[in-house]
Parts: C-alpha cells; sequence; structure tokens
C-alpha cells in the first residue's frame, strides 16, 4: 500500500504529453486577444508575437535540458527547490499553484457566460459550477483517460487553426475569390507597419508573454508518461513549433487579410476571415471552437494545479495528505483541494467581482513571469552541477550557455519591472511582488526545515552508481 499511496501512474503517451501542453496554450488569447494586439499595436503586432514566442522557446528548451535530468511532475518547482534551495521551489510551486487555480476560476465564469448567452435560462453560476465539476470526473478516472480527452479537446482547437491558416495560405495566393490580400511588401513602410508607433509592439510582448503561459505544463505531464526521458525531448520539441507557428502564423493571416483599422472585424477576428472568405455560420463555429479551448485549459488547470501541490507535499511544502494517491495513481486529495478552491474564488467572483476577485486575479497576474526567471536561475545553477559531476548526463544542451540564459534573466527582469510603468497593470506589479515576498515568509516561518529531496547531482551520482 505505501507504494500505491504516494506514487503516480505512468499511463501518458507523448501526443498527450503534447496535446496537453497546447491545450493548456490555446485559448481565447489567441482566438480573440490576437484582435485586441493588432488594434494597439498594428501589424506591428507579429513582431511582438515573434519575440515573445522565441523568449518562450528559451525557456522550453532550459526546461527541456532540465526535465530530460529528471522527468519530475513537481518540474520547476523541483528544479528551484533541488538548484536554488527549498524555499525557491516553495515559492514558485505555490504561486503556480495559484495561479491556476485562478485560471480554472476564470475559464469556468467564461463557460458559464457562453452557455447563459446561448440558453439565457440557465444562469450563470450554474454552469460555472457544472463544467468544474465535469472535468473533475475525467482527472479522477485516470492520468491516460484524462489525457485522452484533453488530447480530443486541443485536437479540436488544433484543427480551427491549421483550416484557418490553410484559408490564410489560399487567400495569399489569390485562390480565394472576393477577398482581398495585404502583401507584407506593401505594410512593410514604418508608418504602415507600425501606425501607431513602436511603444504597443513593446507592450504586446509583455501581454503576449502572459498568455502563452501554459507550454511549461509538457514538462509537469511529462512525468506521468510512459517513457518520461524520451516523451519529454519530444514533447517539447513538439510545443515550441507548433505555437509558434499557430500563433505567428495567425496573426500574419490577420494582418494580411483583415484591413487596417477595421476595429469591428478585429473583435472575432478569426470568424471575420472565415465570414470574408464566404464560409457559412463561421461565427457560430468559432464561437464552439473557443468553448472547447475554454473547457480544455480548465481541464489543463486542473490537472496542472494538482500535480503541483502533490509535488509540494512529497517534498514537505504542503500537508502530507494531499500526495496521497488513490488505486488509479490519481492524487485524489490534491485533485480535491484545487476544485475546492477553484470553488471558493469562483463564490468571489460572483459576491465581489469588481473588489475582492480583481485583487485575487491581480495577485496571480505576474506569476508567469516569475515563473519563467526561476526556471531560468534553476538552468545556470543545474547546468554548472551536471557539468561537474556528470556531463554525460546533458542529452539535450541550451543553446549558446551560459550567454542566452543570462539574456532571458535580463529580459524577464525588465518586463517584469515594465508592469510598474504601465497603468493597466502597475496594480498586478505591486499585487503579485507582495504575494511573492509573502509566499517567501511563510517558507521560513512555517516550512524552513531540512531539505527532503536529494539535489539533483546527488541524484545523477546515483543513476551512474545503479548502472
Amino acid at each position: 500500500m505505501g507504494v500505491q499511496n504516494n506514487d503516480l501512474k505512468h499511463g501518458l503517451k507523448t501526443r498527450h504529453v503534447t496535446m496537453i501542453s497546447i491545450g493548456g496554450v490555446i485559448g481565447a488569447g489567441l482566438f480573440v486577444g490576437s484582435g485586441t494586439m493588432i488594434t494597439s499595436a498594428g501589424p506591428g503586432a507579429l513582431l511582438s508575437y515573434i519575440i515573445a514566442g522565441l523568449l518562450i522557446v528559451l525557456i522550453m528548451r532550459m526546461l527541456g535540458e532540465m526535465a530530460v535530468l529528471n522527468p519530475d511532475s513537481g518540474s520547476f518547482s523541483t528544479y528551484a527547490h533541488q538548484a536554488i534551495g527549498p524555499w525557491a521551489g516553495f515559492t514558485i510551486g505555490w504561486l503556480y499553484w495559484f495561479n491556476w487555480v485562478i485560471i480554472v476560476t476564470i475559464e469556468a465564469t467564461l463557460l458559464g457566460e457562453m452557455v447563459n448567452n446561448w440558453i439565457p435560462s440557465i444562469p450563470i453560476w450554474v454552469a460555472s459550477v457544472v463544467f468544474p465539476i465535469l472535468m473533475t470526473i475525467t482527472n479522477v478516472f485516470s492520468v491516460k483517460a484524462y489525457g485522452e480527452f484533453e488530447y480530443w479537446l486541443a485536437s479540436i482547437k488544433v484543427a480551427a487553426i491549421v483550416i484557418f491558416l490553410g484559408l490564410g495560405v489560399a487567400i495569399a495566393f489569390g485562390l480565394v475569390p472576393g477577398v482581398e490580400v495585404q502583401s507584407f511588401s506593401t505594410l512593410a513602410t514604418v508608418d504602415k507597419f507600425f501606425p501607431h508607433g513602436f511603444m504597443p509592439v513593446i507592450l504586446g510582448v509583455i501581454f503576449i508573454t502572459f498568455s502563452l503561459s501554459g507550454s511549461e505544463v509538457a514538462a509537469i505531464a511529462a512525468g506521468e508518461s510512459e517513457n518520461p526521458e524520451k516523451n519529454i525531448i519530444r514533447a517539447i520539441n513538439a510545443v515550441v513549433w507548433r505555437l509558434l507557428l499557430f500563433f505567428v502564423g495567425s496573426v500574419a493571416v490577420l494582418i494580411m487579410v483583415i484591413p487596417q483599422g477595421a476595429e469591428e472585424l478585429l473583435k472575432t477576428p478569426f470568424a471575420s476571415v472565415f465570414d470574408m472568405a464566404g464560409l457559412p455560420a463561421a461565427g457560430q463555429v468559432m464561437n464552439f471552437v473557443i468553448f472547447i479551448s475554454l473547457l480544455s485549459v480548465l481541464n489543463s488547470g486542473l490537472y496542472t494545479s494538482s500535480r503541483m501541490v502533490y509535488s509540494l507535499s512529497k517534498k514537505g511544502s504542503a500537508p502530507k495528505f494531499l500526495s496521497r494517491v488513490n488505486e488509479r495513481g490519481i492524487p485524489i486529495w490534491a485533485l480535491g483541494a484545487s476544485v475546492f478552491f477553484a470553488y471558493v474564488f469562483t463564490l468571489f467572483k460572483f459576491i465581489s467581482p469588481d473588489t475582492l476577485f480583481v485583487f485575487l486575479a491581480n495577485s496571480s497576474g505576474g506569476v508567469t513571469l516569475i515563473m519563467y526567471v526561476f526556471i531560468a536561475v534553476s538552468h545556470i545553477r543545474t547546468r554548472r552541477k551536471i557539468e561537474e559531476t556528470n556531463p554525460e548526463a546533458l542529452k539535450v544542451k541550451m543553446w549558446l550557455f551560459p550567454y542566452l540564459t543570462y539574456a532571458t534573466i535580463a529580459v524577464l527582469f525588465v518586463i517584469f519591472v515594465a508592469q510598474a510603468f504601465i497603468g493597466s497593470m502597475r496594480l498586478q506589479f505591486f499585487l503579485t511582488s507582495i504575494l511573492t515576498i509573502l509566499v517567501i515568509g511563510s517558507y521560513f516561518l512555517f516550512y524552513n526545515k531540512k531539505e527532503v529531496v536529494p539535489s539533483l547531482a546527488e541524484t545523477e551520482l546515483k543513476k551512474v552508481n545503479i548502472e
């Protein structure tokens, strides 16, 4: 019983791991948010997506290097624990858990609003309660069942984007009658590519960096896959190039097809392009895809938050009962805790949407950047330890180490601090900073004890001795 009560099952395949990550990233932020970005930055929004995408590529490469060395459901929280110290793993683990529970709350509320629009007799709060329960059922049955369900949810989103990109290519080559395309040569002049100046492009990088969070779920899910070391390499590589293709490619199509200044069309950009191409019921189809996207992100959120708090419990950074699993290898108590707090935050959303919930949402808003910084710092320290103790274990290497890693940290620091100078993000900057300080303080007050997990260097040395 002892082993069964502590260990997760390895039931995920590579395709599950890849789609879980893609499902966690592709949501309303792409299908609707891309239009908002183009409205504010013009065609220059494409540059914003390229810069933010490259930043995520670097972060994922660092995470992939560490994940191959030590596939773990705690992912970057475990790596920070081992490379920086227990306080670091505790801090980023709990911040990340909190962030995903807030995301689950937001997705559930948006789903409730969509159902209410379709069927006004169903109150928003009813659907907001029902969908987390349905997704919890998929998570409780088995990790393989969850992976399969998420695979098909994410596949619907991917199919919609692939069709959209195919349509964009057809329009670009003049194969769709009645739709004019703006060539990049036409947009190449500074005043057309940056109609509102360069500052909105920089601000766009900040917003897009937040919307791309979720790609790191590949490293968490790989810990429950059949062949973690092999699957993490495949999954992270697949996630990186697909995200770049989907996000950058989609924005390029939107810029070419939707005329500049057409703000009404950019409110529902994907549906607008389908409409312009004469495809029937484009709006309804895209509403369905957005609905599936929200459901998929909610599903990934419950999975990810439960695995993170499970890992924290295993390291002694959360109550011990949260690391118990059922006979199917599911951390049932960790999942239950995540669902419970998602409902608590959903209650706040309905009773105090403009004060209490806004406070919570802003507190979690900057967590993504803090997570990326912890990943980069952990990478530097882990890489140096492994190069000293077991360099042969480095099957995946970050490019131009350590220069690109330091450059990434510098860019992340600038982006994080820049929030303090942006009116709409200033509250988020201060609340996330205060929350981070409070979480660090709580570690030293309540959890400052001997490290529970061995360092990565010790783990690798044990592997060598066994071999």
